[in-house]
């Protein structure tokens, strides 16, 4: 069963463009990582805070990627990475357009 996950920590910047430009070699790593189907960056200037919404095929596959991925921030210096995991409703989200694309 696909679930999201839903991760959100304080960040500072660089925002945009220019967090595309520094992040672009991160994102293609995501892309490898196992059970990964999807990705939607989040940014918030205003109340300078980042993350992502994530599609995994499998639970356990996000929380390995949710344990990799806060080990990696903690190392940058982030000291508070919030990570959810929830179930997807497939009927319901495919009714409000989701689209759910497996690898």
């Amino acid at each position: 069963m696909s679930v999201i996950l839903q991760v959100d920590f304080p960040y500072q910047g660089p925002w945009g463009e220019e967090m595309t430009a520094a992040m672009n070699d991160l994102a293609e790593s995501i892309n490898q990582e196992p059970g990964f189907i999807w990705k939607i960056w989040t940014e918030n200037q205003q109340t300078q805070m980042a993350g992502g919404v994530y599609l995994f095929a499998s639970e356990q596959e996000a929380k390995a990627y949710l344990a990799k991925h806060s080990a990696r921030l903690k190392a940058f210096g982030v000291p508070d990475v919030r990570g959810e995991i929830f179930a997807v409703n497939t009927a319901l989200s495919q009714l409000n357009q989701a689209q759910f694309i497996a690898k």
